[in-house]
């Protein structure tokens, strides 16, 4: 697949000045630059974010409001109930929630809906039974912005509702007591990118100042805070890269049971935003997945070491049984691609029978990363195909879907990822009128692109040089690893690996010989050999093997030097 290389504008004198002013290497300050990172203020927040970092939780509408709400709650011991999500963003937000106020005297239980039989949010058949069951506060976290018909109902059942959440609001908003939502059109708060549990986080820090209790009553929630951040791929910038940060050295001496045996069982023996969105996220959203969310949750709350270890291998079963799932979706996708020639297309409707409504979304992701193509998977269900969609940058899915109403029966979503249902007798109009929409866009002139930091040279490089780029870590989304260029090396040595599924090679500069890998560049074993001259583009890694350390090329694309 063709890739375009954009590297960025070298600013030297800038980039000079950061070196000088404040003793970093030109390859640390060109990233930075590059990134806009150029005032004292930012740098450090930067480099070394601190608790003062945090922005004032007051500032956020609503907050006031939901803060002397839930502090009445606590006087008069009010039955009061948080409603949460299935995802690591909603059981992360869940957990620190209910961890914090049961610590302040709260009685308080939770509900999380079922994925698989009753969807994403707030539904009226839930909130009747917890009005049933006689609470008269709800606090939502990571849902209910958009839950007006709900909010509603739960006002004529006589439930208070108190909205936190992080996703985009409608025209409408719910008739809620309070809504704490960054993304509101009144917002003032300083950060609008926060995830489900960065807002439980300020409401809890709110909360905190309000009954002048001292910081670490909340920001020893830190740890898992920042697994919900990291896991829901919120930007990895300002507030939330505050709390990865400081997150992430909590996680690493965390007193979370269950966290502390998911981390053992994910088998990473590095604690950084890779081992927590590979390792123990997937674990988490297994249970959501499957439609066993409440495992999830019951891990995180576990004071009892052999619960947790009993969650642990049930979660580890989970998570095998999602991946094995999620294969056999994907082989049977991946011949129905290649049988009906769609990877032609501009894009890609596939549906099958027996799909897991729990993974298909994964499924899609894999296959749009694949062909670089929006891609929809549809599962059989009574002649109608409910599935999930992904898309690639430069092609909004949702708006697309919106001139498709016709063979529609109903979607939703945004602009990278929709949830949609058609049924079997439109599929074939749908599947032509989404390609006829793709063609008016031009996707085909949407080209992959790498935004490549800097160009190195390979003599210039050294150890300490790519040991300082942890400085930037955690790396995630609007913060991704730095890529760089290399021009003219030669090829010492190439093979493929894992049934030719991984490229391997040692490349020569003017005097120095480096090790690269190229993961799921296998193919190109065939295009090259030994002698030839290469431009590569990739990440700066240190691997170690039997004791020592050795730089790494970590190749996202090559091409014949010119």
């Amino acid at each position: 697949m063709t890739k375009k290389w954009q590297i960025y504008q070298v600013e030297e004198e800038k980039i000079e000045e950061l070196q000088k002013k404040y003793n970093l290497n030109k390859l640390l300050a060109t990233i930075l630059v590059n990134r806009g990172i150029t005032e004292e203020k930012q740098i450090f927040k930067f480099l070394n974010p601190k608790r003062n970092d945090f922005y004032n939780p007051y500032e956020m509408p609503d907050m006031d409001i939901a803060v002397k709400r839930i502090v009445k709650a606590i006087k008069n011991q009010e039955k009061t109930i948080i409603y949460g999500d299935y995802d690591v963003d909603g059981i992360t937000s869940v957990t620190v929630l209910k961890s914090f106020l049961v610590e302040r005297g709260l009685d308080i239980a939770e509900y999380i809906p079922n994925r698989l039989e009753e969807g994403y949010g707030l539904n009226e058949n839930a909130v009747k039974e917890i009005a049933n069951q006689g609470y008269t506060l709800m606090i939502t976290v990571d849902c209910g912005i958009s839950a007006i018909e709900e909010v509603e109902y739960a006002n004529k059942l006589g439930i208070e509702t108190i909205i936190t959440d992080h996703h985009e609001p409608g025209n409408e908003l719910p008739k809620a007591l309070a809504i704490v939502d960054a993304k509101r059109k009144d917002n003032k708060y300083p950060f609008r990118n926060l995830a489900g549990v960065g807002v439980v986080f300020k409401l809890i820090q709110a909360i905190g100042t309000e009954l002048n209790l001292d910081e670490k009553e909340y920001l020893k929630y830190l740890d898992i805070v920042c697994i919900g951040t990291i896991s829901d791929i919120v930007p990895l910038v300002d507030e939330n890269r505050v709390i990865v940060k400081l997150g992430l050295k909590l996680v690493e001496q965390t007193r979370n049971l269950g966290l502390k045996a998911i981390l053992q069982a994910s088998g990473y023996s590095k604690i950084d935003s890779s081992t927590i969105s590979f390792g123990v996220a997937p674990r988490i959203n297994a249970c959501g997945r499957m439609g066993h969310q409440e495992e999830a949750l019951k891990l995180f709350l576990s004071k009892d070491i052999n619960e947790v270890n009993e969650l642990t291998q049930k979660l580890n079963e989970y998570n095998r049984l999602r991946q094995e799932t999620e294969k056999n979706i994907y082989t049977d996708a991946i011949m129905q691609i290649e049988r009906d020639g769609l990877a032609n297309k501009n894009t890609i409707v596939v549906m099958g029978k027996n799909w897991h409504h729990g993974v298909i979304g994964i499924v899609s992701s894999k296959i749009t990363e694949l062909y670089f193509k929006p891609s929809i998977l549809l599962c059989e269900e009574d002649n109608i195909g409910k599935g999930s969609g992904r898309s690639i940058p430069g092609f909004d899915l949702y708006e697309a879907l919106t001139q498709c109403k016709n063979a529609i029966e109903k979607f939703g979503g945004h602009s990278m990822a929709v949830g949609i249902s058609v049924k079997k007798e439109n599929l074939e109009m749908f599947k032509k009128e989404l390609e006829q929409i793709s063609k008016e866009r031009n996707i085909e002139e949407i080209v992959p692109i790498l935004k490549i930091d800097a160009q190195i040279d390979l003599e210039e490089t050294n150890k300490e040089m790519v040991e300082s780029l942890k400085e930037l870590e955690p790396f995630g989304e609007e913060n991704k690893t730095p890529l760089f260029m290399i021009r003219n090396l030669k090829i010492d040595s190439i093979r493929a690996l894992s049934e030719g599924k991984h490229l391997k090679l040692t490349l020569k500069g003017n005097k120095n010989i480096v090790n690269a890998i190229g993961f799921n560049l296998g193919e190109l074993s065939n295009d090259y050999k030994i002698g030839d001259k290469i431009d590569v583009v990739g990440n700066l890694e240190i691997n170690s093997f039997n004791g020592v350390d050795n730089i790494q090329i970590n190749i996202k694309d090559l091409m014949r030097s010119i």
